[in-house]
């Protein structure tokens, strides 16, 4: 495909699909593209250019695109068939093996995205429990679904508990149904939890908050608390399992939900996620145990393509030293490019877990969502659209998903651009 070609995509795909996009990530107009294929560390767009790729299909890619052993044995299921709407053999293997790794893993069920998992979570815990609210911290990302889509993302923050709805369409009721706290202040959450304990399903969050880190002593305050009242205690694990570490944020961290939601790493990049953890309460989505079960189906879910693919990426995330050499790769980047900022002058950090890194123009210590609103962001959006410009293809104003595919060459060219890339953004004059 030439040039031509790559603009006439755009605009068909202006044309045709809402805002332009397939969801709610845009690339800025300035470094707009199609992509046609990746391999490796590697994305190449329709005009042919070449990308190392930090966004990895916004995790998933943990093992680079079109991984040799991935590939194999998809092509070796398509040839068996695509789905059943039944029970296969990879769906259960692949069951097993989540469960064995997961430490408050006891059983699963399949889901298509980890929207439907998050949501499938909160219900078998209002099943459980009997009760209808639940808490979630501000900044914290739980997919697309009404109930998640509180205080995401807010511009200030919030009158807490109260939320504030992050879509249009979501009916006021379901905001009333939810109670937001901050993250990393067990004081306000456990106020929360004991205050409305009687009317609370459960608590949930991202172990690790988009790239914010738990403070010490934080995850256990709200496991004491939540076991204290009789509430679910859910960690959305989208991100961080087998990612962080072979059993996630509950092994990296120490402390043990009483369900985990799962996906991207678990799908090998194809459409999987999961929700796990205690029998008594994932029975409650067994029908041969209740008269009214939890309703948790989909017409692909535990599909034997997607499963197949995550056995596979699991096959290789189980080799030895494949996590050390995961997070030497990331520190070797956190280092390198705060040590280029800030020699350029920026108030700059890096932070995150492993390889799940962000970056911020800011000096001031990251605890919580209303401490990224005082980060600059404009500066942080420039700096990723002036790294895409240099053939480094990253979420402008997003993480950074490492892989085992990057080389410690990727590291150096994703320097050299940063670099670049910061001395652009000082001669633009954008504030420091």
């Amino acid at each position: 495909m030439d040039c031509e070609e790559a603009g006439k995509l755009l605009e068909r795909a202006d044309r045709y699909l809402a805002g332009g996009s397939l969801g709610m990530f845009r690339m800025p107009d300035e470094v707009a593209t199609v992509f046609h294929r990746g391999e490796g560390s590697r994305l190449y767009d329709a005009n042919g250019r070449e990308y190392i790729d930090y966004v990895m299909g916004s995790g998933p890619m943990i093992l680079g695109h079109a991984h040799p052993a991935v590939v194999a044995a998809v092509r070796e299921q398509v040839g068996l068939g695509s789905t059943f709407y039944g029970l296969n053999e990879p769906a259960i293997r692949l069951a097993e093996r989540i469960v064995n790794a997961v430490p408050c893993g006891e059983q699963i069920r399949f889901t298509s995205s980890g929207t439907e998992a998050t949501f499938s979570a909160i219900r078998l815990a209002r099943a459980f429990t009997g009760r209808e609210k639940i808490l979630k911290f501000e900044g914290g990302w739980h997919g697309g679904h009404d109930y998640a889509q509180q205080s995401a993302a807010p511009p200030e923050p919030a009158d807490y508990p109260a939320p504030v709805a992050d879509s249009g369409g979501i009916p006021r009721g379901v905001s009333q149904t939810v109670l937001v706290a901050p993250f990393n202040d067990p004081e306000v959450a456990a106020d929360i939890v004991k205050t409305h304990s009687s009317e609370l399903a459960a608590v949930i969050l991202e172990p690790l908050q988009r790239a914010i880190r738990p403070q010490p002593g934080y995850l256990e305050s709200l496991r004491a608390v939540t076991r204290a009242r009789g509430v679910m205690l859910i960690f959305d694990e989208v991100v961080t399992g087998f990612r962080i570490a072979w059993g996630g944020a509950q092994e990296r961290y120490g402390v043990v939900p009483d369900l985990a939601v799962y996906g991207k790493t678990i799908s090998g990049g194809y459409p999987l996620a999961a929700v796990c953890g205690r029998a008594d309460v994932m029975a409650c989505a067994d029908r041969r145990r209740t008269s009214l079960p939890v309703f948790i189906s989909g017409t692909t879910n535990g599909n034997p393509i997607s499963t197949t693919a995550g056995l596979a990426t699991l096959d290789e995330l189980e080799k030895e030293g494949v996590y050390p050499r995961l997070y030497a790769l990331s520190d070797r980047l956190r280092a390198g490019l705060e040590t280029v900022g800030r020699a350029m002058g920026f108030c700059f950090q890096v932070i995150g877990e492993g390889p799940v890194l962000q970056p911020f123009f800011t000096d001031a210590t990251i605890r919580n969502h209303a401490d990224t609103l005082k980060a600059d962001v404009e500066a942080v959006r420039r700096f990723g659209i002036e790294l895409i410009k240099r053939g480094i293809f990253v979420n402008p104003t997003g993480k950074l998903y490492l892989s085992l595919a990057l080389s410690d060459d990727d590291i150096d060219r994703t320097l050299e651009a940063a670099g670049e890339a910061f001395s652009q953004i000082k001669a633009g004059g954008t504030p420091q």
